[in-house]
């Protein structure tokens, strides 16, 4: 099969590509590297820079059998300062993508939504039903789902929607304007300096594996019954920012006291999966915080190591 990921030089997406490829199938990957970058596409994938805007795109989807859309303007604190350019790449690009894949007849078209759907709902594990978005990104998310409705609904495409709650794992974008929290701990004490927390630390959130990700994304493209329908994807767990400061500090040996700083504003203060429609297919997270974590750090040590960071 030949597989097309938007992002694709992104964290999720240069993880899928590498999975992709060692399952045997085909990838083409498409990245205008605004975020992503040309080092994290692997070895294989037919590359092309292009936008998800552009509707130059529509021949590279040709012969494509199904559609990862991951490529969005992401960052929270980034989308509220510009709402314009969020609505234009998550919304309009999102659509682009899809008029793409319903010209090229791809098989199907799975997407990413957010758990950013639900930052203002109070209930806890929170059910794929609970959608209350309140920032920027998470309104051009749920755009892009009504988009979807009406593209099953008028031409009959077949989609799957993913919320992923906090993914971590190797490839992480720790060169976002204010980097995900466990990358940016390990940098800042490996450098010897502070690092910072936003707020109290008592923000919880659900953290989930790339890998274990990963291993949905292949039931999406193997197992029918995922087809139109929406998943969380989260671990079913969460953590405090303090208590990930402290499980980094305490793998790395290095101790500082962290600086704090005003809160970030269109941030929930907890996230929490119900994963019980992913599990009920067979899926689980099989990786520990702890070990996932340990595997962040290799990844970080080895960037600074070769001068990327």
């Amino acid at each position: 099969m030949r597989i097309a990921i938007t992002g694709v030089a992104g964290f999720i997406g240069s993880n899928l590509a590498a999975r992709l490829l060692k399952e045997g199938y085909r990838v083409a990957g498409i990245d205008n590297l605004a975020y992503g970058l040309m080092e994290n596409v692997p070895d294989g994938v037919e590359f092309h820079k292009r936008d998800i805007r552009d509707r130059g795109i529509y021949g590279l989807f040709e012969g494509v059998d199904a559609v990862f859309h991951l490529a969005a303007k992401n960052c929270i604190s980034d989308c509220q300062a510009n709402p314009l350019e969020t609505a234009d790449i998550n919304v309009t690009g999102t659509i682009n993508v899809f008029e793409a894949a319903r010209k090229a007849r791809a098989r199907k078209v799975i997407y990413a939504e957010s758990s950013a759907l639900y930052e203002g709902s109070a209930v806890f594990p929170t059910p794929e039903s609970e959608i209350r978005p309140e920032s920027f990104y998470a309104v051009s998310k749920l755009a892009g789902m009504h988009f979807a409705e009406a593209y099953k609904r008028y031409f009959g495409m077949t989609f799957t929607a993913l919320r992923y709650f906090c993914v971590y794992g190797p490839v992480q974008d720790y060169r976002r304007t204010i980097p995900p929290v466990m990358s940016a701990f390990i940098i800042k004490l490996l450098k010897g300096e502070r690092p910072v927390i936003y707020g109290t630390g008592e923000k919880r959130r659900d953290f989930v594996y790339v890998d274990d990700v990963n291993d949905f994304h292949l039931l999406c493209l193997r197992d029918p019954r995922t087809d139109n329908e929406t998943y969380n994807l989260g671990s079913g767990e969460n953590h405090s920012v303090l208590e990930i400061y402290e499980i980094v500090s305490r793998i790395l040996g290095i101790r500082m006291e962290p600086e704090f700083k005003p809160d970030l504003p269109g941030e929930a203060q907890m996230t929490l999966a119900a994963i019980t429609k992913a599990s009920a297919l067979g899926w689980k997270p099989k990786t520990d915080l702890e070990t996932g974590l340990i595997h962040a750090v290799h990844y970080i040590n080895s960037e600074m190591a070769g001068g990327r960071i």
